[in-house]
């Protein structure tokens, strides 16, 4: 079934966007984690392309104030999920995605090198639509068919400090409830015990 869902990496159910901000995983380095991420461009604004223009090099810097303030700025996930549930895929999960930044997580440190970075479109610390839920509640059981995932965090939990994303506003337990994963495998401040 796995073949089915999967070619060299790309998911057979998103919207396959190839940005050539990414590289080759480590030698030896083993896939275990899925990050979850938020961002909007600008901040708070939802429905529009230019996260995809950010992850493909083609955003616009001088089109809003803000961008300015990430001008020249690679970076990456492998997916991307918007509001309504839609799906898109920037990086085959067999390569390095650039989400994850300075990051640490079960003892090893540069997770980019061994997880695999899913975007909400969202904004840290607010509410997320349950068409997100529901595209995590397909996708992630999908990621783990294909590789050993043993564990799933926020940015925050990664990076603690320098990223709080995706936020308060993320609800963990659900999660949780409709992934049907152990609580071992998410972070000890999401989950109830």
């Amino acid at each position: 079934m796995s073949s089915a869902l999967w070619q060299d990496g790309w998911y057979r159910f998103a919207r396959p966007l190839p940005s050539p901000n990414f590289g080759p995983r480590p030698a030896g380095a083993q896939i275990d984690l899925i990050v979850l991420h938020s961002i909007s461009l600008p901040p708070g604004r939802y429905g529009g392309d230019e996260v995809q223009q950010l992850f493909m090099n083609q955003l616009d810097w001088d089109a809003h104030p803000y961008f300015g303030s990430i001008r020249g700025l690679e970076v990456s996930a492998h997916f991307y999920v918007r509001r309504n549930g839609e799906l898109w895929q920037f990086v085959s999960c067999d390569d390095r995605a650039w989400h994850a930044g300075p990051s640490s997580w079960r003892g090893r440190t540069n997770c980019n090198d061994d997880s695999i970075g899913i975007e909400l479109e969202g904004l840290e610390g607010e509410h997320f639509e349950l068409a997100q839920y529901e595209t995590l509640a397909s996708l992630c059981p999908a990621i783990a068919q294909r590789y050993a995932i043993a564990f799933i965090a926020g940015h925050e939990h990664i990076a603690p400090g320098r990223k709080a994303d995706p936020g308060s506003g993320f609800d963990w337990p659900l999660l949780q409830q409709q992934l049907a994963w152990a609580p071992a495998m998410f972070p000890d401040t999401t989950v109830a015990r």
